[in-house]
């Protein structure tokens, strides 16, 4: 695990003025990789080339040191994340004849390439961003991997192509400061994060989960390929008991994959179905008591580490709890939120900051439970599409609108309580009686017509999904699979899994999700959608294979989610911050919100008359960012 970065200048320039870049941007990144660099820096008569990268070492300490080079050294590779499978793939091509100098999985993508071409990238099983210097085709190629687990930002301007793991290390080596992207910053403000391609700088780009670039270093121009997969046909023939048999082995080998590692290991225990699965897998699997690790928080109602412990003291792991309140927030919020290098308002960013600085004190891999909604159907708003079918048959147009305006008072909330009432009112405003409802529920901030009333009209974009849409061939989705292929493109590479990387990589903790292994996703895909969700019953197979391994009931126990109690913070020992950001010569100078909408949203939470968490929160990131990158530099 580790971050890369990498530089083409379109004319040549010297060495040093490539290798000064790198530093730079690799230097921004030492926490991705504290335990070394490496750099490979090369000068040509048209173009002049460099590749950089910080390693946190996790697997073959002593021999995977980079750059990789081929054996003729005429092609190169930095590396960032982990490849499960690289074992197996190493035998095959010892097999056939393949020498190796190293240990590392690094080696093992360098050799696949020579031999097979980017051919060989949909044969990886892991996490990874990294790219590869082809002198014999004079190209680099610059791939992600299947899920979008490790960041990849990219921006091409006149003068460069610059890519790099962060954010942060494009922004600070460019002669010039981005302009906001309004693209970027209405999908912020809808979402709470910012999808693939698009970041909040225009021209700044995200590479897509399981894409690749390939740059011509000759014409400099580059295409975005898809990495090609093969999947398994769909099937509605296999029994439940085959299939929850195969789902349960896959789950298993999935979580031994994943916990290879020549350094100590633990899991993140929330006490949810996800991460008690993996926990207990990885207990079964190990040698010795295994490592687990929560949060909770001091305010009582955020709390549910009994769910951890009582799991906990069922597989006999060394438990860690740990608890934070409104002083951590104070202590900490600054460097959680900015180092996003983007507005990001992931209200569960702060605990999974917290959960993983605490791990690291202890471990250097932690295991999650993410991706297990995705891949089973385990959140609630997998229910909208079968509410939203039968309230519209029954329900009129206009009646529906008239309950919508009477609920803005009838469920109104004034305190960060996120009960029946909220939920309520959310499913309320997300039906939609043109096929749109799930593209509303997803939208954990403002709604469409939220985001045009905050926004001044010359930022404010329509038909903000429209380009992902046509990624799903579909404008309607009203499947669990359409759900779940949305939240895949969407909220778990955009959301959480930045989410994730960003708080664990800040504390030089790498973590590794069992459930995102394509292998257990595109079986789940071949399964009909009742073995996943069984009426309300979410996550039914995964629920069903493992049940026999808990006390009764456990795995049917509601459980709130990695959430903060953020409204309240924001009344209390963030209000004076949060004012600051709605002076009106402030908002003037922007020019991006309306002021009188904006001002009003913002006092009316703070006053108490409205809990208006999810909206004003984003606003206040969004701020914090700006501030810091416009105001302060």
């Amino acid at each position: 695990m580790c971050g890369i970065n990498g530089i083409i200048n379109k004319t040549s320039c010297s060495k040093n003025e490539i290798t000064t870049a790198l530093t730079k941007m690799n230097n921004l990144i030492i926490h991705r990789g504290p335990d070394e660099d490496g750099f490979i820096a090369t000068k040509q008569d048209d173009f002049s080339l460099g590749m950089a990268m910080r390693r946190l070492s996790i697997i073959d300490l002593s021999t995977g040191r980079q750059p990789i080079y081929s054996d003729d050294k005429k092609i190169v590779i930095v590396f960032n994340g982990e490849i499960y499978n690289y074992r197996a793939l190493k035998s095959k091509l010892e097999a056939s004849g393949t020498t190796f100098k190293t240990n590392s999985d690094t080696e093992v993508i360098l050799k696949l390439y020579e031999k097979h071409g980017t051919e060989s990238f949909k044969w990886l099983d892991g996490m990874y961003g990294f790219s590869i210097y082809d002198q014999h085709k004079n190209k680099v190629f610059i791939a992600r991997d299947f899920f979008g687990e490790k960041p990849l930002y990219y921006t091409n301007t006149n003068k460069q192509f610059i890519w790099a793991s962060e954010l942060k290390s494009i922004v600070n080596v460019l002669d010039f400061k981005p302009e906001i992207s309004k693209k970027g910053l209405n999908l912020f403000l809808r979402l709470t994060y910012i999808p693939a391609p698009y970041s909040i700088y225009d021209n700044v780009f995200k590479l897509e989960a399981n894409h690749f670039i390939e740059y011509d270093l000759k014409t400099n121009s580059y295409e975005i390929n898809k990495i090609s997969q093969e999947t398994l046909p769909k099937t509605e023939k296999i029994s439940f008991e085959d299939a929850k048999k195969n789902v349960r082995d896959l789950v298993y080998e999935s979580v031994e994959s994943r916990s290879i590692a020549d350094v100590p290991l633990g899991t993140f225990l929330s006490g949810g179905v996800d991460s008690s699965i993996v926990s207990l897998c990885l207990s079964q699997s190990a040698n010795k008591k295994i490592e687990t690790f929560s949060i909770g928080f001091k305010e009582a109602k955020s709390d549910e580490t009994d769910k951890s412990q009582l799991v906990a003291k069922m597989i006999g792991s060394n438990h860690h709890e740990f608890k934070i309140g409104e002083d951590d927030l104070k202590d900490n919020i600054h460097e959680i939120l900015l180092n996003f290098d983007e507005p990001f308002s992931d209200t569960a960013a702060l605990p999974t900051y917290f959960v993983s600085k605490k791990t690291k004190d202890f471990v250097k891999v932690a295991l999650t439970g993410d991706g297990g909604d995705e891949v089973f159907g385990g959140y609630n708003k997998y229910y909208v599409g079968k509410m939203n079918t039968r309230y519209t048959n029954i329900v009129p147009k206009p009646i529906h609108n008239i309950l919508l305006n009477s609920s803005k008072y009838l469920l109104a909330t004034k305190s960060d309580n996120r009960g029946k009432r909220f939920k309520i009112k959310k499913m309320l405003k997300a039906v939609s009686y043109e096929g749109d409802q799930y593209w509303d529920i997803i939208s954990l901030a403002n709604s469409e017509l939220e985001l045009s009333q905050i926004l001044n009209p010359s930022h404010y974009i329509d038909d903000l999904f429209g380009e992902y849409k046509d990624r799903l061939y579909s404008d309607k989705a009203e499947s669990l699979t359409e759900f779940r292929h949305i939240d895949k493109i969407l909220s778990l590479e955009g959301g959480m899994l930045a989410k994730v990387d960003r708080t664990s990589m800040q504390n030089s903790l790498e973590c590794r999700a069992p459930f995102l292994n394509k292998k257990l996703w595109d079986y789940t895909n071949t399964l009909p959608e009742s073995y996943l969700m069984k009426g309300w019953n979410k996550k039914h197979i995964l629920k069903e294979a493992f049940k026999d391994q808990f006390p009764d009931e456990f795995l049917e126990k509601s459980k709130q989610g990695f959430g903060s109690p953020t409204g309240n913070w924001l009344r209390q020992s963030l209000r004076k911050e949060l004012e600051s950001y709605i002076e009106p010569k402030m908002l003037e100078q922007q020019g991006i919100f309306n002021t009188n909408i904006i001002t009003k949203l913002v006092k009316d939470h703070l006053e108490s008359k409205r809990d208006n968490t999810f909206r004003v929160w984003s606003f206040f990131c969004f701020q914090k960012w700006y501030s810091f990158n416009y105001l302060n530099n």
